[in-house]
């Protein structure tokens, strides 16, 4: 069953991320979803960030896949983008499936592209609410308030790695 977390800014997706990182171990694979400016790389960098991995975390459209490695002896996080991907082919050469196993594996536009990954993965959608309003000064429109930084955050757990876990537990401090 989906669980679905409502945040209001950036720092609180962040700190989400953070707390499911707590939750991830080797060979966990989570695929992102949810539109351009949605928050998928800001939840990555909250993953990162409770893993205690190295390098700031950014959008991997251009590069495809970086490699965050672990600075405490733990798991290494695999940021990729699936946008590009159009078929099998495709998926083979970014050679995720040799990492699954010793890594964790973030891929955001995964969705229809890479579940044959792995059986057991958790498929999470960031969707925007309503946005702000466009404030305008001298005809030149601010798009930064048009952000709210309000989210919804949803969980779907698929597979029997994920069948114990209590989400409200987890996040019990964002319901």
């Amino acid at each position: 069953m989906p669980f679905t977390i409502r945040v209001n800014s950036p720092d609180s997706t962040r700190a989400v991320g953070e707390l499911l990182a707590k939750q991830l171990r080797r060979g966990d694979l989570v695929m992102l979803s949810g539109g351009l400016g949605a928050g998928k790389t800001t939840f990555t960098q909250g993953i990162g960030a409770g893993l205690q991995v190295k390098g700031r975390i950014s959008s991997p459209t251009f590069i495809v896949a970086r490699v965050h490695p672990s600075l405490v002896g733990g798991a290494d996080l695999i940021h990729a983008d699936a946008y590009r991907i159009k078929d099998l082919t495709d998926l083979e050469t970014l050679d995720l499936d040799s990492t699954l196993d010793e890594a964790i594996t973030v891929i955001e536009w995964g969705e229809g592209k890479t579940e044959q990954l792995s059986g057991s993965r958790l498929e999470i959608t960031i969707n925007r609410q309503q946005g702000g309003s466009a404030t305008s000064d001298n005809g030149v429109i601010d798009l930064a308030e048009m952000d709210d930084g309000k989210r919804d955050i949803t969980i779907r757990s698929v597979g029997e790695r994920w069948q114990e876990t209590d989400w409200e537990q987890v996040f019990y401090q964002f319901i």
